[in-house]
């Protein structure tokens, strides 16, 4: 006999809360994407716990626990909108229009490049909504965890036998100091007289800290560590300023963030590094997904690499902007 569940759990929109409120980790924050008040959410969330039977979850503090029910309806509910949202897509495939919404999580760093990369792609693919969600390595790895986007950028991707991984973008990391300081006066520096100088270095689970602690671990180079900085813009503001040198994604000295900077020739440095383009492979993948990956393989990752490169001469040896995502 067909399950009647959907006859007693409501609308579409308690589904729609369900999942942001799961999302977004308490119902303050939920209001604020849904643009419905506190006991609004509270009571449809209400509705849905009674038709289902059990508690959707428990309130321990200030945090909300989802109970293996609540987890369970959030799957239901991520599934049965996707279908949706794969519908609106296919029916405006069918009119030949490309329309719906592209989701994508990527860590802080790869801001500096990424929008440049959907500028074109909007322009080409003006139906298509973005939401373009950025955070520190660690919250992209919790979005990645609950499923809720269609592509992840990293540059140090988790291990996930689930993970799909497209290599991107070159990512060299490189040594940098403010203008005038002694070791910009050199044509070469040592790893290990770099290493003297105060270090600003990014904070824990940044995958930018990770990689730059296992190179020094190879060479077996201790960093002269001064000051913790969460912030890709702070280091530079910081380095600048004098406070230290720093390790940086070139990424973040493009497109005019080099000012005041210069880059060291350092030993052993830079450090080469890729930009990954990541997908679950559990994961459907929707037509305005599929859309994205054919955009970025057949033209906008090589007009990407060209508009770096003229912005950041320097960096042409580390491209190929005749290699597709393969």
């Amino acid at each position: 006999m067909p399950s009647r569940l959907h006859a007693y759990i409501g609308t579409f929109r308690q589904l729609e809360i369900l999942l942001a409120v799961y999302e977004q980790g308490s119902i303050t924050a939920a209001t604020q994407t849904l643009f419905l008040t506190q006991p609004t959410i509270s009571m449809q969330l209400k509705k849905m716990s009674d038709a289902i039977g059990m508690p959707l979850y428990d309130q321990v503090g200030k945090k909300l626990v989802f109970t293996e029910a609540g987890v369970a309806a959030v799957a239901a509910a991520r599934d049965i909108l996707g279908r949706f949202e794969e519908l609106e897509s296919r029916l405006s495939d069918l009119k030949g229009l490309k329309a719906g919404t592209l989701r994508l999580g990527v860590v802080t760093t790869a801001k500096y490049f990424i929008p440049h990369l959907l500028g074109e792609f909007c322009s080409v693919y003006p139906a298509i909504d973005v939401q373009l969600n950025v955070a520190n390595r660690s919250q992209i790895l919790d979005r990645l965890e609950r499923g809720q986007d269609d592509f992840y950028v990293f540059s140090h991707p988790p291990e996930n036998e689930d993970l799909e991984l497209y290599d991107f973008l070159p990512n060299p990391l490189v040594a940098i100091a403010p203008i005038g300081h002694p070791m910009t006066k050199k044509a070469k520096v040592t790893l290990a007289e770099f290493a003297q100088y105060p270090f600003l270095m990014r904070e824990p689970g940044s995958g930018t800290r990770h990689a730059i602690e296992e190179h020094m671990k190879k060479f077996g180079i201790k960093l002269n560590l001064k000051m913790t900085i969460e912030s890709n813009e702070a280091i530079r503001h910081a380095v600048m300023a004098g406070l230290g040198v720093s390790i940086l994604s070139s990424h973040t000295l493009s497109y005019g963030g080099h000012v005041g900077l210069q880059e060291l020739n350092v030993g052993r440095i830079p450090i080469l590094l890729n930009w990954q383009l990541a997908r679950l492979r559990s994961k459907r993948m929707s037509i305005i997904a599929s859309t994205f990956l054919e955009y970025v393989n057949s033209q906008g990752r090589a007009k990407l690499l060209r508009d770096l490169a003229d912005e950041q001469p320097h960096m042409r040896r580390f491209f190929n902007a005749d290699t597709a995502i393969s």
